[in-house]
């Protein structure tokens, strides 16, 4: 098993444009997360390319000492649960029609946000998700 700096290098060996740590892309999900939960206001293509910090982790996750995984699984793991409150399963459907879906064990590529607002909303109605408007009280 490898250290966060090992599966940097070794990731962005593999194709990812840098040599991310773990810290970095739990602050970019949790940031994609909260996002999500407020109304992602970006476009459907920012939306997908922030969906792959996740697939880092899940990338590093089989990669990583385990002693670092277990530092970090609990605050992913709640980071998920957020993701998929504030989330509809839909299994995919709707972002299928502008992303490739990868494989199932990917699973938030499966879902979409709750609530549907401007460029992103627009899309995924399109798109034929269902989804609440933002609250503007």
């Amino acid at each position: 098993m490898a250290t966060e700096t090992e599966v940097g290098e070794l990731l962005h060996q593999r194709g990812w444009r840098t040599a991310f740590t773990v810290a970095e892309r739990v602050n970019a999900w949790a940031a994609l997360v909260s996002a999500i939960e407020r109304g992602y206001g970006d476009d459907i293509y920012e939306y997908t390319n922030d969906l792959y910090c996740r697939n880092w982790l899940h990338e590093a996750w089989l990669l990583l000492d385990e002693h670092i995984v277990q530092l970090w699984t609990p605050k992913i793991r709640a980071l998920d649960d957020r993701y998929k409150a504030a989330t509809i399963d839909d299994d995919g459907q709707a972002l299928d029609q502008f992303h490739r879906l990868p494989g199932p064990d990917l699973w938030w590529w499966r879902r979409h946000p709750r609530i549907l607002t401007e460029d992103l909303g627009r899309s995924l109605r399109s798109a034929g998700a269902i989804g609440t408007a933002p609250n503007t009280a």
